[in-house]
């Protein structure tokens, strides 16, 4: 197990490399002028060299993408050019109330993936499992972007339930877990949709695999009860399972953008749109490497967890 898991930090460093390349070259390749966003487009020629020249965006790209990649290993990503604040006292807050909504949207997709599944698995021909397979359909089907206007529509708008934005109440005494989690409902509902679909139809099919085949029928041979046939023919269907959440957990992490735009979410998405209008290329590196480098993290410890349950991934 040590020795997988030393091959898959090691095949994690060139692709983290290669991801910090991308992530640079694309972001300063996109059209558009830092400087113009910043100055205004009637600012002198000397105010713009002179502002080009302090943000390094007079010297070559491969020497700008060193120089940012040298101090990025050291934990320092610069100086937004919007705030003239730090990267990172700018990203870690945004990234903690991100990982705050895609833990919830995740704890979602689990539940409502896993029960979905299995009672497909175990009804399939039933109303369960056509009720349970057009729930999944459904899910995943639902634009995401409608989704959350509705959500807003309904329970914040017309029956006034839930808050409609926002991390806590303005007024009163908000801040507690409580107020937390109402605040956290609908934003995460509508992230969790499209993976709570994906996961439910990939369960059902790796559970319904194993109930119908040698495994179920030897251990119903064996005199075991439907919980206990259950419960086998779940661990062996767990490797999917993973798999599929390792995914949707790394789609919610880097698709929760517009979720935290129209919820008024103060996360890494709604952080990295304001800046992209800023064009604060500092800031939008930073955020696309911190993603990236949380993509490639999901994937180590799903790997892991994988080589766990099955010991033939290790080889």
């Amino acid at each position: 197990m040590t020795g997988f898991l030393l091959r898959r930090l090691l095949l994690a460093v060139p692709t983290l490399l290669g991801v910090s390349a991308v992530v640079f070259a694309t972001v300063a390749l996109v059209p558009g002028d830092p400087v113009t966003a910043f100055l205004g487009p009637g600012a002198p020629a000397e105010a713009r060299q002179a502002l080009a020249e302090r943000i390094g965006l007079d010297r070559p790209l491969p020497v700008r993408y060193l120089d940012w990649l040298g101090h990025a290993l050291t934990g320092d990503l610069g100086t937004s050019t919007s705030t003239q604040r730090p990267v990172t006292a700018l990203l870690l807050p945004a990234l903690g109330d991100t990982l705050t909504l895609t833990a919830a949207a995740f704890a979602l997709v689990l539940a409502g993936g896993v029960l979905l599944g299995t009672l497909g698995a175990l009804r399939p021909r039933g109303w369960w499992g056509r009720l349970c397979s057009a729930a999944s359909t459904l899910a995943v089907s639902a634009p995401q972007y409608s989704v959350a206007l509705l959500l807003i529509a309904v329970f914040a708008v017309h029956w006034q339930l839930l808050p409609a934005g926002g991390t806590h109440d303005a007024f009163g005494s908000g801040g507690g877990s409580g107020d937390l989690l109402r605040h956290l409902l609908l934003p995460a509902t509508a992230a969790a949709l499209v993976p709570l679909g994906l996961t439910a139809r990939v369960h059902r099919a790796a559970l319904s695999a194993v109930l119908d085949g040698d495994l179920a029928d030897g251990l119903r041979a064996r005199g075991l009860g439907r919980a206990a046939v259950l419960r086998h023919c779940a661990h062996n269907a767990s490797p999917a399972l993973l798999t599929i959440g390792g995914l949707q957990l790394a789609y919610l992490l880097e698709g929760v953008v517009f979720v935290e735009t129209l919820f008024a979410w103060p996360g890494l998405g709604r952080l990295l749109y304001d800046a992209l209008t800023a064009r604060d290329l500092p800031l939008i590196q930073g955020g696309v490497l911190i993603v990236g480098a949380a993509f490639v993290g999901i994937n180590l410890l799903v790997d892991a967890a994988h080589a766990l349950i099955d010991p033939r991934v290790r080889g």
